[in-house]
């Protein structure tokens, strides 16, 4: 009897079955190795992301306080002369305007004495309701500070600078000048013959004073005249000389006081009395 020997094919086939189960495990640990191995790659890469986010937030915030640093060491901010100019020439205030530069003329009025205000009030509304307002400006009554002497004190109080006239500041035409001439208690303008004469440029700037520019012109002024003038004839009220008239020699407006020439016996004699012991005649 003939032994058959089994052949290669048979054995390769029953040693490879024999080998399948390590060599599965062995793939399946290797593929978990992989896996773990991707997975601390992956976890290594994200930390200096992590790490370097704060960093860089940081950096900035390092920046402004070294900035603030430096700007508290350097002290006040020092201006060269130019910048010293601009802002000197920004602080400067508007030029004055002169009332005689605006649009117009001035013209006098005369009224009936006591009723300047009315009168103004008067011409006003009839510019407004016979629409002449672009003719007719400005109607102003002037004013002036004079100091009284009431109960033994200096007392400044505004009075007429002319009592019975107005300033009236137009563009004159026939329809101005009848709307004018023809206002209740205006008896006429002031100028030669029947031809109104404006007011020279010194004497608009007289008797108005020069305001700033966006204020309107004021016909009030400033500086305060007395009441009494020298060589002005008063009456001696109070003290041994009353009722005696004298002349004005001599005015003390910081004391209060005046120098009167008295008549006694037939001379003029300088007796010195306060404001409040004498009387305008």
């Amino acid at each position: 009897m003939t032994n058959i020997e089994p052949s290669n094919d048979t054995e390769d086939a029953t040693e490879v079955a024999a080998e399948d189960p390590s060599a599965d495990e062995a793939v399946t640990d290797e593929v978990a190795a992989d896996a773990v191995t991707d997975e601390a790659d992956e976890g290594t890469g994200d930390e200096p992301e992590a790490t370097a986010e704060p960093e860089t937030a940081a950096e900035p915030e390092a920046t402004d306080e070294a900035e603030a640093t430096e700007a508290s060491d350097a002290g006040p901010e020092v201006l060269d002369e130019d910048a010293l100019l601009e802002e000197g020439a920004a602080a400067v205030e508007p030029e004055e305007i002169s009332p005689f530069k605006k649009p117009g003329k001035w013209y006098v009025l005369h009224t009936q004495s006591g009723y300047e205000n009315k009168v103004k009030h008067n011409l006003e509304a009839r510019a407004h309701s016979m629409n002449m307002e672009e003719r007719i400006y400005e109607v102003v009554i002037p004013m002036e500070d004079v100091t009284e002497i009431r109960q033994g004190k200096k007392v400044v109080v505004p009075k007429k600078m002319f009592p019975g006239y107005l300033l009236v500041r137009t563009r004159l035409n026939d329809d101005a000048w009848y709307v004018v001439r023809n206002t209740p208690g205006v008896t006429g303008f002031v100028g030669a013959g029947n031809k109104p004469s404006p007011l020279p440029r010194k004497e608009v700037e007289k008797f108005l004073t020069v305001k700033k520019d966006g204020d309107e012109a004021s016909a009030k002024r400033s500086r305060p005249r007395m009441e009494y003038e020298i060589n002005e004839t008063v009456r001696v009220k109070q003290g041994p000389f009353a009722d005696f008239s004298g002349e004005i020699a001599e005015i003390n407006a910081d004391q209060l006081k005046l120098k009167v020439l008295v008549n006694i016996f037939g001379r003029e004699t300088p007796v010195e009395l306060e404001f409040s012991q004498v009387a305008k005649l």
